[in-house]
């Protein structure tokens, strides 16, 4: 019993439970992000990523834009695909999308709380000679690269690092 009674009281505590939230902020609106790429519809993956990492977060409310305390804006500044490997005959058997993205947190009254600057990622996907599995990994690709980034921006927002 008096060995329960020195665990308990030796100064264990749980962690993970502070995070760093700018005071005042209690709910963020996820922005439409503005796609300056040649790629129809890249920032819908990105969107959708960010509004699940906030929302599973539980930590901040996400709400509509009029409500919000805080409005996380994105710009997708720029996608690429290049092929990374091929076979025997010089046929693409893996390609590479690397996506840009900007991002700026903004309180209600506009002020500019952080920004960050050309946030990028890579994902790789292999290619087949029928175009609707290939044109499906692309897409996953595209998801993965944005639900990475929606982490490590919740991550600069609840945690700072």
């Amino acid at each position: 019993m008096i060995c329960m009674i020195l665990i308990m009281g030796c100064g264990y505590q749980m962690v993970g439970k502070s995070t760093h939230i700018p005071p005042g902020i209690t709910s963020i609106a996820i922005a439409h992000f503005v796609n300056q790429t040649l790629e129809p519809g890249v920032e819908v993956p990105f969107i959708q990523g960010f509004l699940k990492e906030f929302i599973f977060g539980r930590k901040i409310r996400v709400v509509d834009q009029s409500e919000a305390d805080s409005i996380l804006e994105g710009t997708i500044k720029s996608f690429n695909i290049s092929s990374v490997s091929y076979d025997r005959s010089g046929f693409a058997l893996e390609y590479q999308i690397t996506v840009v993205i900007d991002l700026t947190l903004r309180k209600k009254t506009g002020e500019i709380i952080w920004t960050v600057k050309d946030l990028s990622d890579s994902r790789t996907y292999r290619t087949s000679s029928n175009t609707l599995p290939s044109e499906g990994r692309k897409v996953t690709a595209i998801q993965q690269a944005g639900r990475n980034m929606a982490e490590m921006i919740r991550n600069r927002f609840f945690y700072n690092f």
